[in-house]
């Protein structure tokens, strides 16, 4: 086992944070503002470079946005490659990317499938193995994944089978990898929103929509970007080394584990 001091200069991964109204990008600005050098990895490379730009203008550290399917090994192979080797080493990732389906069941499709899954839960493999052997090298590393109320509710939310069964897989994986990389000082996590304002779920909310999805919610509001990446934020963190296989509840009292 092993308690490595935590790099004064280190870079976070974040997928999926070229959207401006996205988790990401509220977790990518996060942690630009406590000193992390940030690289975005998006299937849009010139929303992932503007992002970067701004952030590094913003908060004065090194950034980098880069293109990658999170889906195709290459793509993330090459995308890692050049983080590697522009920025400080990698010591936290954050697993975002995802797109969401609310297509019933009976009416789903094998293509329609597999694309939730190559994004949601082949993407958050591909993205770990390729920053896993560095992190395992120096000893220190975190993970921090996004899965969902939907997975630990089984759906009931804007999503069908397909999401809730992919996000049910980041869980598994969560706990099963952390379980593999423990000894090497990495830890990995994930945490699970309620309903956030996003536009993940079928565009921006109205408020109409927000107050219709905060019934059954025990703070009676839906949740912010700001938020969740306050808590992804704290698990990349120095102090939560003791934390891991974890599954971390933030959706205002809606599920209670």
């Amino acid at each position: 086992m092993t308690s490595t001091t935590f790099p004064a200069e280190r870079t976070v991964v974040l997928t999926g944070a070229a959207s401006a109204r996205g988790i990401g990008r509220a977790a990518a600005d996060r942690m630009a503002s406590e000193g992390w050098a940030v690289a975005i990895l998006d299937i849009n490379g010139v929303d992932a470079k503007a992002a970067a730009d701004e952030i590094a203008a913003r908060h004065g550290v090194q950034t980098i946005g880069l293109a990658a399917d999170v889906s195709d090994k290459d793509s993330v192979d090459t995308a890692i490659a050049r983080v590697e080797a522009e920025l400080p080493p990698i010591v936290g990732l954050a697993n975002i990317a995802g797109i969401s389906n609310p297509t019933p069941f009976m009416e789903e499709t094998v293509e329609g499938w597999d694309r939730v899954f190559d994004i949601n839960m082949r993407g958050t493999f591909l993205v770990s193995q390729a920053v896993l052997k560095g992190m395992i090298e120096r000893k220190v590393g975190r993970i921090v994944s996004i899965s969902s109320i939907s997975a630990q509710r089984g759906g009931g939310t804007f999503s069908k089978v397909a999401y809730s069964a992919s996000k049910g897989g980041v869980i598994g994986f969560t706990r099963a990898l952390a379980r593999e990389v423990g000894e090497h000082g990495v830890t990995v996590n994930c945490v699970a929103p309620g309903p956030i304002d996003t536009d993940i779920m079928g565009g921006t909310l109205t408020e109409e929509r927000k107050a219709e999805m905060s019934q059954g919610i025990m703070m009676g509001r839906v949740g912010t970007r700001e938020e969740v990446a306050a808590l992804m934020s704290f698990l990349l963190g120095a102090d939560a080394g003791y934390i891991t296989a974890a599954t971390y509840d933030i959706n205002g009292g809606l599920q209670v584990s």
